[in-house]
Formats: C-alpha cells, structure tokens, sequence
C-alpha cells in the first residue's frame, strides 16, 4: 500500500496561511539537528516523528536517534527501504514506505512536547542529487516553524501515514495522540507562553554551530575541489605542451613552471638523465623566493646509492610506472643517518622534505622530477599522485620529443643518402668515364697507326698509364672506405716516429710537378705516437695531396706539430682526455673552404664544386677515409678556413705512446 499525496501540500491545503520558502539541505540539516537537541536536553518526553527520504540518509543518523530514544518512547521514524530498514531492532518504531510515495521526496522532524512544539516539513525541490561532492545544495521547499497550531496538524497527518504502513502501531499512537492532544476532537491547549518556555539562546546557539560546521564542510570541500582542479590544470597544461610542441626544451620548461604554480613554497626541478656524462647540471627548476637556486650546479641526489636502488625503473616492458622516494623530514629518516655527507648536502641546499619521482618510458630511465621543501612536510597521497602523473606524462613526451629527432634526423640521412647516391653517380661516371677514354683513344691510336713518330708514341703510352693510376687509386679509395666502415681493417698500434712518416709522405709528392712551396716546422723532438702506421701514412698523404691540389704554384703548405698536456686538449677541443696528444696541422693558402661547409667536407662523395664545374679530379672520398681513420685511432680531425680565397687548416690529434718505464 502507498500513499500519492503530499504531506507538504496536504498541510498548506488546511491552513492555507502558511508560505512556504526555499531552503538548501545544509540549512536544514542544521535545523533538524538544533530542534534534536532541545529533546536531548529536555526533562519532558515529547513526540518525535522524524521521515529521512531515503534508508541511506537515516542511516547516518542511527546513533543519534539511539540517544533521543533513551529521553522518550515516542519516536517515529520513516525512510523509503533499501535493506532491511523495517526489520531492525532499534528502540523507537521504523516505518518503511513505498520508494514511490511522495514521501521518499519529502523531509520532515516533529517535535511536540507538553512545554514547547517545533516542525520542519519540506519536499525536495528537484531531483535527488547522489554526488557528495554537492549534495549539500539539495533544493527543499517548505515551512519549520515552533507554532503549536501547525506542529500538532502536521502530527496528525503524518501518523495517519503511518497507521497506514503499520497499522499495528495503533495503540501505540493512540497514546501519543491521547498524551500529546493530538485527537481531533481535542482542542489545542499548548500556550504561547508554553511555547516560549523554549531556550532559544540554546536553539540559537546550536543552528548557528551547525550552520558553521555545515559552512567549514564546504569550505573544506571547495579547496578540494579547488585543489584538484589546480593540479588537473597542470596535468592538462603539460599534456597540451606536449601535443603542441616536440621540443625537449620547451616542454620541461613548462613541467617545472607548472609544478612551480601549485607547488609555490618548494623548490621544483627536473634532473634529465644523461648516460654519457658524469657531469650534467641543473637546467630546469623553479624555485621559491626564499630557496637558493640549484640552477647551473652538478646535482647527483638521484644518482646516490640511497636512492638508486629504490627509483631505478620496473624491468618489465611496456610498464611506464614511475619510481617514487618520499621523504617528509631527513631529521627523523633512518635511511640517511648513515650517509652523513648526503644529509650535509641536503642541509646545504635547504631541503627538510623532499619527494622524488623518476621520469621513465617503458623501463628506461630519463631523468627525475624532484620537489623539495625548507621544512619537515607530510607529502599527501594527492601530492604523490601529481608528480607521478606528471612524471608519466614527462616520460611519454621526451620519448615522443627523441623519436621526432630521430625521424628528423632519419630524413636528413635519406637526404644526404640521395645526395651521396646522386654525386656518386655523377662522380664516378666522371672519374671513370674520362681515363677510360683517354686510354681507350691511346690505345687505338697506337693500333691504327704504327708508323707514329716514337715519342708521339711515348706521349701516349704515358696517358695511357697516368690514367690507370687514376683508375687505381679511384678503386683503392672505394676498397679502402667500404672496409673502414665495415669494420675490416686490423690495426698494427705501436709507437711510431711522425717525422719518419711524414718524409714518406712527402717523397711520394716530389713525383709531381708544378707543387707549392712545403715547409715543414716540426718541434726539435717529438714524442713517439702510438698509431697504425698505414694509417697515418694514408691520411698524411691525402691531406698533403689535397692541400697541393687546392693551392696554386706560388702558394704555401706549412706542416706543423704541437703537443698538448690533458688540460689543453680539454680546454683546446672541449674533450676530457686522460694522456697527452701531438696535434698536426697541415696548412695551405689554397682556395679556402667556406665556413658553413666545414663539416660537410668530411662526407662521402662530398664536391664543395659540381662535377661539372671542378677543376680538379677526384671523388670525394678521401677525406671521409681521414676521418674514419683518425677517429679508429683514438683522435679528433677538423678543419679551419675563413672562406674563398682564404686558405684552409686541417688539424688532427693523435695520442702519444706512453713511455715504458
């Protein structure tokens, strides 16, 4: 059995004066729980009848309710069942009602005692909201009001309802309606000045404390909100940084600007993983206005063995879960009383609490972001969850920002590959085409015609062979640079004197005619080198041949030698070396090189002129041979030139044997 109408609407139909208004739930949940207390605190035992809408809400009410049952056995209480609500045994009387009475929309609290009366009768103004988050801003339409006249109407119809779901509760109510005045026929005889008998400094009191309670709740749960939305931005704000640009760089800059916004009283910084350097500072980090800054130091907190173990990636593939070390005071950590220059660090940079997360991509590890406070600090599950979101997203961004470099740079070979494929085409047809026409045209000539003068004959035979050794050296080149790149070559390292193998060079250029002027200023001794003499020979002769080749008549070639301690190398070519090196230059005043293209001159088949425009032969390849030589014997080469018409400089470094003591 149900009942359809209104409680609300019965009421406002018999007493038609009463205007009903708008209330929030937090409003009368106020309310309820101020009228609650005045039966808490009275000496009387008065009628309470209490309807909750629905099990669930009833259900958060239970203990107080056990405590007003102790002051009077007059209690009702009604909700919509979601369990066994009409089942339990409590002290006071349970009333299920059909979830599709109006009941289950409405929210009422009576209380009539024999000094004072009180009611709350509402209907939810919309529909049921099941969100925590607001349900505090539930809408409810109608009255509460001390006026005995409207409390004792509204008990009457409210346990008229109730004798209809429980009708062997009569007796029960019957009493009530007896004790309290309720029958009909009764007139109301509660006066004014019995309703005024309430302590309404208590009522006040306790509305204005739950009123508060109710306004600190949402507070509460505002900044939550709030909070979450702050670092949803962040997340978000990094996310879009990465779908808008591929650039490293960029992109951790954002990280660390973000993380510096909703982390603003610590020192938020992202330390990127480099495997090849032992010596990386501190690029991205933003920093409160209080901290110093870690900005251009060697930090190595994540590479400590305290840490290492703990933040070193999952092995296991396709996993992008981030490693995390939370630290709320180094004071009280027991981890760190064992690594007193650890703990001396963190004092020294004023880090009391810090919280490190590593930065992966499916068990690679590329750096960590690291947050640290000047206080002892309690990192919240909130917190830890941000920075490993951000981690995350980090990770799949630099992943994203190297596999685009790469792509870039996998296009730019395919490029240089075509170009390489396109000039050795162009070149050795050249180079092959030209000699093998002259020795075929001496040839022939030499056939058809045997009555040639003799030394016409000579002439000839000499191009003939002069083109040959052109042919000769062509494939050598090619023999000699498939089988640097294949890994063919067994070098012979041993100690070796640069001016015995410098005048072998040279011997073989005096062939030549029309060379420049050669000086050699070689220091009065020269320590021995520790190289493979073929190769030294085969670089010094093609680097001498191109400055011959380049450089006019009457122009100059300067061979010269320096030795350099370890702290020159480092300073000089900007690479940490361990032993000192002979650096060799070989100068001309050629045509010079432009400076955009002194890289590129060390490619294969690279021709600063098109084939067509050369003055010169060959085919590109004895520089790229240098340099695979050089750098297969543990040394550095390049080139030096201001531009056209300018001269060129090509230097190369070697190490020097180590005396044997």
């Amino acid at each position: 059995m149900s009942v359809s109408n209104s409680l609300l609407e019965d009421l406002c139909r018999v007493l038609p004066d009463l205007q009903p208004q708008i209330y929030f739930k937090s409003s009368l949940t106020a309310l309820s729980h101020a009228i609650e207390d005045l039966v808490l605190v009275a000496t009387d035992q008065p009628l309470v009848i209490a309807n909750f809408q629905q099990e669930r809400f009833y259900r958060q009410e239970i203990p107080r309710y056990e405590k007003i049952a102790l002051h009077t056995d007059q209690v009702y209480v009604l909700a919509a069942p979601e369990s066994d609500f009409g089942m339990v045994s409590v002290p006071y009387a349970t009333i299920p009602f059909a979830p599709e009475d109006e009941l289950a929309r409405e929210w009422h609290l009576i209380v009539i005692g024999q000094l004072y009366s009180a009611c709350l009768i509402c209907r939810e103004y919309a529909s049921p909201i099941n969100s925590a988050s607001i349900d505090q801003a539930r809408k409810f339409q109608g009255i509460w009001t001390f006026d005995p006249h409207v409390c004792i109407q509204a008990a009457r119809l409210l346990l008229e309802r109730i004798l209809t779901y429980r009708p062997e509760l009569a007796p029960k109510i019957q009493r009530a309606q007896r004790r309290y005045r309720l029958l009909k026929e009764s007139q109301v005889q509660i006066s004014v000045n019995n309703t005024l008998a309430i302590d309404f400094r208590l009522f006040a009191n306790r509305l204005v404390r739950y009123l508060q309670a109710s306004q600190y709740k949402q507070l509460k749960a505002y900044r939550t909100i709030t909070s979450k939305e702050r670092k949803e931005r962040s997340i978000n704000a990094i996310a879009t940084a990465i779908r808008r640009s591929l650039n490293p760089e960029e992109i951790l800059t954002i990280t660390v600007r973000e993380l510096g916004q909703v982390f603003n009283h610590c020192r938020c910084l992202v330390d990127i993983y480099q495997p090849d350097s032992q010596r990386q500072p501190i690029i991205y980090e933003s920093t409160a206005p209080r901290l110093p800054s870690l900005k251009g130091e060697v930090w190595t907190l994540a590479s400590h063995q305290l840490f290492q173990t703990a933040l070193m990636p999952s092995p296991t593939p396709g996993e992008n879960q981030s490693q995390t070390v939370v630290i709320a005071d180094i004071n009280q950590d027991f981890g760190l009383q064992s690594h007193p220059q650890l703990k001396a660090q963190l004092v020294r940079w004023q880090i009391r609490a810090c919280l490190l997360v590593s930065i992966c991509y499916q068990g690679t590890w590329l750096g960590m972001l690291e947050l640290h406070k000047p206080e002892a600090y309690l990192w919240t599950e909130d917190d830890v969850a941000l920075i490993e979101a951000i981690a995350t997203q980090v990770g799949v961004a630099l992943m994203q920002a190297q596999a685009y470099g790469n792509l870039k740079t996998l296009n730019r070979q395919l490029v240089d590959l075509e170009r390489t494929q396109s000039n050795l085409i162009a070149i050795v047809g050249h180079e092959l085409r030209t000699p093998l026409s002259t020795i075929r045209v001496c040839l022939e000539s030499l056939i058809t015609e045997p009555e040639m003068p003799l030394d016409l004959q000579q002439t000839m035979l000499q191009a003939a062979l002069d083109d040959a050794d052109r042919l000769r050296k062509l494939i050598q080149d090619f023999i000699t640079l498939s089988r640097l790149e294949g890994g063919l070559v067994r070098w012979q390292i041993e100690p070796i004197s640069l001016q015995e193998y410098l005048d072998l060079a040279l011997s073989g250029l005096e062939l030549r005619h029309k060379l420049p002027k050669i000086v050699v200023e070689l220091p009065h001794y020269l320590p021995p080198i520790q190289v493979d003499g073929e190769g030294l020979i085969e670089v010094l002769t093609k680097l001498l041949d191109n400055a011959c080749k380049f450089t006019d008549k009457s122009g100059q070639v300067t061979i010269r030698a320096d030795l350099l301690n370890p702290e020159e190398v480092d300073q000089a070519l900007e690479i940490s070396a361990k032993t000192s090196v002979l650096k060799v230059t070989i100068a001309d005043t050629g045509r010079g090189i432009e400076p955009s293209r002194l890289e590129t001159i060390f490619e294969r088949f690279y021709q600063e002129e098109g084939f067509l425009q050369r003055t010169v032969g060959g085919a590109g390849l004895g520089l790229a041979i240098c340099r695979r030589i050089i750098d297969n014997l543990g040394g550095k080469i390049w080139a030096e030139s201001l531009g056209k018409n300018q001269g060129s400089k090509f230097h190369f470094t070697l190490p020097v044997a180590v005396p044997i003591s």
